[in-house]
């Protein structure tokens, strides 16, 4: 009985120690404040999207979160491709505007 007692002890010790290890190796990323519950740093205009929209663009974390350079790279690359799609708009309004 002693010996099955100390083999649950050891386990539940080994358990912990794996767990802060991993805690400490792979965390939660970056801190953010706290945000009040409900609330969403997501935060985009109702139209009118710049590329500047996009890069400040912040996802609240949860306990599963996401891999946040994965989002900041996707990010980036939106924000790339919505500057380069407002210059092409601007150019195309430009030369409409001096045919007419």
């Amino acid at each position: 009985m002693t010996n099955a007692l100390i083999y649950l002890i050891v386990m539940i010790a080994v358990a912990a120690v794996v767990f802060l290890l991993a805690a400490l190796v792979f965390g939660r990323g970056e801190e953010l404040a706290p945000l009040p519950p409900g609330a969403s740093p997501t935060r985009l205009p109702s139209e009118d999207i710049t590329a500047a929209d996009v890069r400040g663009l912040k996802f609240q974390q949860v306990f599963r979160g996401y891999k946040m350079s994965e989002v900041d790279w996707a990010l980036q690359r939106l924000s790339a491709e919505v500057e380069t799609l407002r210059a092409r708009v601007e150019e195309l309004e430009s030369s409409e505007h001096h045919r007419a």
